[in-house]
């Protein structure tokens, strides 16, 4: 396919989510205005912290008539994460 993908008011696109804690998940969302977002937030718990996740640069492509978009994880707006190797030192 050549060109934009397109996606109309009220239809369902599925999320790919690159880097950071939501590395490799996949959600689904719907279209309000016949885009896909510039960008997305998600609150994220690790081991009881709270954290808003940035996910931007949207990659999108149509693939079997789905519109599948990939976000990648801007660390410099997101809340700072505990390092895993770095959670349980005092």
């Amino acid at each position: 396919m050549t060109g934009t993908p397109h996606i109309a008011k009220g239809e369902e696109y599925i999320v790919f989510y690159s880097g950071g804690p939501y590395d490799g998940q996949v959600d689904r969302r719907i279209s309000t205005d016949g885009s896909w977002d510039a960008s997305i937030t998600v609150s994220v718990e690790i081991d009881g912290d709270n954290s808003l996740l940035v996910y931007g640069s949207p990659a999108a492509r149509e693939v079997g008539g789905q519109l599948q978009v990939t976000y990648t994880w801007d660390s410099a707006d997101s809340e700072a994460v505990a390092d895993p190797d770095d959670r349980d030192e005092l």
